[in-house]
């Protein structure tokens, strides 16, 4: 890997292969086998459906390398993901999923919209995992729909809700005993879920990322914030929250400086 493998566009790493997908963080390529794509991690940061950005030095390499983290835990423990292998350190190869339209949220502490809708005081435990859905349609902003407005449009069935709601429950398990582990309360996060065939079988696997762009993250003794919401909120350095979530989870040596620098490259 050379030392400048951090800052370069994905142009030039990806000149030859088609684009198939653009979204705020990532960008999907053509992949060297037929049912897989190159997932490119930006470092572009957004929030309020995309009226605040900026770009942040390091994010990208940050978010594929503590993605892989995740995806490759969850792998071992048989949740399936679309996640093959890591190919640098911006770059990953997945698996082609067909993505349902969904985000899926599951929440263990109130916070965010949940405590705006709600009235609940931020940091307020939930009784239990709270699961919620929203359709993905940047334009609307991604609004909340209930498990009726899914099955009625079709968007998926009862079985897919009831596998969706398992998986989700299995994922936040794991996440959750990874970050109790490191000091860091896991207080929510988001997913989206694709189908794949086995011929006529079809199944449903994790899709996307799970980094702290994804997750909101809190240091379970000081309740810093370790997640995007250091952005939303102008609460300092997202790399350095990054990089600290980076560093506890043992992705980047505890000793380690800034992500950007070519000593970290490996």
């Amino acid at each position: 890997m050379c030392p400048d493998d951090t800052h370069r566009s994905p142009g030039d790493s990806m000149a030859r292969r088609k684009k198939v997908y653009e979204g705020k963080a990532k960008i999907l390529y053509e992949g060297p086998e037929p049912g897989t794509l190159v997932q490119y991690f930006k470092d572009d940061a957004t929030a309020f459906n995309a009226q605040k950005k900026d770009v942040v030095d390091g994010k990208g390499v940050l978010n594929n390398r503590l993605s892989e983290f995740f995806m490759t835990g969850l792998n071992a423990i048989g949740v399936p993901t679309h996640f093959i292998r890591r190919l640098n350190m911006r770059e990953q190869l997945i698996r082609q999923v067909e993505i349902i339209p969904l985000e899926v949220v599951v929440r263990n502490v109130a916070a965010g919209s949940l405590s705006t809708r709600l009235g609940i005081e931020e940091g307020t435990p939930l009784p239990r995992p709270i699961i919620e859905f929203c359709y993905k349609d940047d334009k609307l902003g991604d609004p909340l729909v209930s498990e009726e407005h899914i099955l009625a449009f079709g968007w998926a069935s009862q079985q897919d809700l009831d596998d969706i709601i398992a998986l989700s429950l299995r994922v936040n398990d794991f996440l959750s005993g990874c970050m109790l582990a490191v000091g860091i309360k896991l207080v929510d996060f988001k997913i989206e879920v694709g189908r794949i065939w086995d011929n006529d079988y079809q199944r449903l696997i994790l899709a996307d990322e799970i980094s702290p762009d994804s997750c909101r993250l809190w240091d379970i003794e000081t309740g810093k914030k370790l997640d995007k919401d250091v952005f939303r909120r102008d609460l300092g350095s997202l790399a350095d929250a990054y990089t600290e979530v980076a560093r506890r989870l043992g992705v980047l040596p505890a000793n380690s400086g800034p992500v950007t620098r070519p000593t970290l490259i490996n």
